[in-house]
């Protein structure tokens, strides 16, 4: 019998699952960062970084609010981070009539917690982070007092969101924790996929926001969530 040969698209579905598939373990910071920018998000926001890095040089017009701002955002951040996390990420989809409400980014995030190795998933979506830096450029451009500043502004969220990108990347590989302050964010982020869904929001960071929100617990005397996989499916 003359064995059927397999058709393009199942090469094609072949090919998306092995680009899918975690990458090795033993992995790794070389390797892992090899990765990383084989994706489109880290590109998108690196160059919204690096533009907005040569603008702010060639604008000039430093004050002391330049240095003032990048010290709120960074304080900030976990705050943000956990926000974001809590109402955008973990969005219950909703009807209002016949029109669902459910944005890109918490459907694909459902879709991160139930398989968070897969690496594509673990990035923010290219078209909603699109839009995201165009906003992020009008921002900066109309909004503050000064072009100087508003550029300071699209440096620094910039900045900490290709540190967010990179940080939440790498702990969904097998590189594994060598620092101690690694360890803990990376645990921390664990025990949200693994653990229980309802708590540890932050990703960047552990015990800061999530601390202060009351989101925190002692995972030892935390039971274990049979929806951190499927989100909202109780």
């Amino acid at each position: 019998m003359t064995k059927p040969q397999s058709s393009s698209k199942d090469s094609t579905t072949a090919s998306v699952r092995q680009d899918e598939r975690p990458l090795r373990r033993g992995l790794t910071l070389g390797a892992a960062f090899r990765e990383f920018i084989r994706h489109p998000s880290p590109w998108l926001i690196g160059g919204t970084l690096l533009a907005a890095l040569i603008a702010r040089i060639i604008v000039g017009d430093w004050q002391l609010t330049d240095a003032l701002v990048p010290a709120v955002m960074l304080a900030f951040f976990p705050v943000f981070e956990w926000i974001v996390h809590v109402t955008v990420l973990h969005w219950r989809p909703r009807q209002l009539g016949s029109i669902p409400i459910d944005s890109e980014l918490a459907r694909k995030h459902r879709e991160h917690h139930v398989d968070p190795r897969n690496i594509p998933l673990i990035f923010i979506p290219t078209k909603t982070l699109s839009v995201l830096v165009v906003v992020l450029i009008a921002l900066a451009t109309l909004a503050f007092p000064r072009l100087g500043l508003g550029l300071t502004f699209l440096l620094m969220i910039t900045l900490l969101g290709f540190g967010y990108e990179w940080t939440h990347y790498l702990i969904h590989t097998d590189y594994k924790p060598k620092r101690s302050l690694y360890r803990a964010v990376w645990r921390n982020h664990r025990h949200h996929h693994y653990k229980n869904e309802h708590y540890w929001f932050t990703v960047t960071t552990s015990g800061t926001a999530d601390r202060i929100l009351g989101t925190y617990p002692d995972p030892a005397n935390t039971e274990t969530s049979p929806t951190a996989r499927h989100l909202h499916s109780a």
